[in-house]
């Protein structure tokens, strides 16, 4: 009887170690389902993001708090023995006083670094964001007309989520400025992607924004992999792997500039990238890479 009562926990404990969280994600007051909601575990960076339909789903290994969060909704918090449908409360928008100025479009700058030398780095789940300080000559050109990045895929019609964030008191990226989802679907490849955000008629704060980019963990950005390697005996051996696909292409940058972020929106600084031995690097292209920050390549018009 003992033997019988032991199998069974284990065989509980099997299954509830290896479960998967479902559920749907979906509007209280329409009932319709919202899609690329962030989903994450409280206190930790294990995530995924609403399928287009609002479902999601979510390995956990135990009860946990999961926190479901998207624009222009409430975040939510709810204990993931409760959760098969999760209804987000539309957010109360705050009116201010707005001053509306239309652009004149007569002369633009462009601003930022962009190459087409950039390469693909698989950041997994991390998302990236560029910070801009506003100079004079942009606060004389300040509306955000045109966004110029560069990726790679290797699949067809990979999207990406693009955000314009404020600044926080202690200058870390903050809320969003544009409250309108901007889902961008990126070709296979390299490519140069641009986005036209002149409709937005965005007029860049004085103490500067961010532009991020922001992964979503969905089905159809997936891409299945495998690579051979050697172990530590030399035998070759395979392995399968994932990717979250599209991801970015990166050049150096010599300024303390790009942040990074899990899906649970807590951003550090990124750190300085080092070669062991530099100069006896045989790629000479990735000597230019040692000792600077790894930035998108990315470059932002700015119009009068």
């Amino acid at each position: 009887m003992k033997e019988k009562r032991l199998l069974l926990i284990l065989l509980f404990v099997s299954n509830f170690t290896f479960s998967q969280l479902k559920g749907i994600v979906k509007d209280s007051i329409s009932g319709k389902p919202i899609p690329y909601v962030n989903i994450w575990v409280e206190n930790e960076t294990i995530g995924t993001n609403s399928e287009e339909n609002g479902s999601f789903v979510l390995n956990i290994s135990e009860e946990k708090n999961i926190v479901f969060s998207a624009l222009g909704y409430q975040t939510k918090t709810v204990s993931s023995t409760e959760i098969t449908e999760v209804f987000l409360v539309p957010a109360a928008i705050q009116l201010n006083e707005l001053v509306i100025e239309k652009p004149k479009n007569t002369e633009t700058i462009e601003v930022g670094n962009y190459e087409k030398s950039g390469f693909r780095i698989g950041l997994g789940n991390i998302n990236s964001a560029v910070f801009f300080k506003p100079t004079d000559e942009m606060l004389t050109h300040p509306f955000l007309k045109e966004i110029k990045f560069l990726t790679k895929s290797e699949i067809k019609n990979a999207k990406i989520r693009i955000k314009i964030l404020g600044l926080e008191e202690d200058n870390y990226p903050g809320e969003n400025l544009i409250d309108e989802e901007i889902i961008i679907s990126v070709k296979k490849g390299k490519n140069t992607n641009i986005v036209d955000l002149s409709n937005f008629r965005f007029k860049i704060p004085n103490e500067g924004f961010f532009v991020s980019f922001e992964k979503l963990l969905i089905e159809e950005n997936k891409y299945f992999y495998e690579f051979n390697y050697k172990d530590d005996k030399g035998e070759k051996r395979t392995q399968k792997s994932l990717s979250i696909e599209p991801e970015l292409c990166f050049i150096p940058e010599e300024k303390d500039i790009v942040w990074q972020s899990s899906i649970n929106g807590n951003w550090s600084k990124s750190k300085k990238h080092t070669l062991k031995s530099p100069k006896s690097y045989e790629n000479l292209l990735m000597r230019k890479y040692h000792d600077k920050y790894l930035a998108p390549s990315l470059k932002i018009t700015l119009s009068n």
